[in-house]
């Protein structure tokens, strides 16, 4: 069984789209054992309490530098035996102190496909340019933002009449068809990474 900790600082959608498919899993060789969350109002806290997920509240105003709040963080996973990270909404960049222990073993959903509008405010970001399509990433991550090798994309396209919230909706539909089925296949190794390249195994 790989234990999963989700990082999230907000309502939790995708965190609750990942329950729903590890409760239907015929081998449930993946758990989600932990809730990494960073801001005491987000809605994730109380899906997860809902869904008995033990919830770590760490705000980083309360330590002195990012290596300790991460380190506080660390000492958590491993407590917890964590083996996996899925980063699901979390408005922070992953530091060295936690990359050097899960690189290659933490993922992020980006509502874009990047590089395309990376950071902040994709969405908004896709229709202020005008385009027609955009769509959901998934990658590993690395010390950049939104920078890190690309495991999975689905495009969205933009209609003439969408806006931030019609097509908010139509982005959070696609992650949470996709990205419980990506954490899954990389929780278990499926994917991986190899040199800095995505690689998958072939059954």
């Amino acid at each position: 069984m790989i234990r999963v900790a989700v990082f999230a600082s907000g309502t939790g959608s995708n965190y609750e789209a990942i329950m729903r498919y590890t409760a239907q899993l015929t081998v449930p060789d993946i758990e989600v054992g932990l809730v990494i969350c960073d801001q005491p109002q987000a809605g994730v806290i109380a899906k997860a309490v809902r869904w008995q997920t033990p919830v770590f509240l760490v705000e980083r105003r309360q330590f002195g530098s990012k290596k300790a709040y991460e380190q506080q963080i660390l000492s958590r996973l491993q407590q917890e035996r964590i083996g996996f990270v899925a980063l699901a909404g979390y408005m922070r960049l992953i530091g060295p102190t936690l990359l050097s222990e899960y690189y290659g073993k933490i993922i992020n959903l980006h509502p874009s496909l990047l590089p395309a509008f990376p950071g902040l405010d994709a969405v908004g970001q896709a229709l202020e340019a005008g385009v027609k399509v955009t769509g959901v990433t998934v990658h590993f991550v690395d010390a950049g933002m939104d920078t890190g090798p690309v495991i999975a994309q689905q495009a969205v396209a933009i209609d003439d009449d969408d806006d931030h919230e019609s097509l908010s909706q139509k982005i959070h539909a696609l992650e949470h068809q996709l990205y419980p089925r990506i954490i899954h296949q990389c929780a278990l190794g499926e994917i991986y990474l190899d040199q800095g390249k995505v690689c998958r195994l072939v059954r």
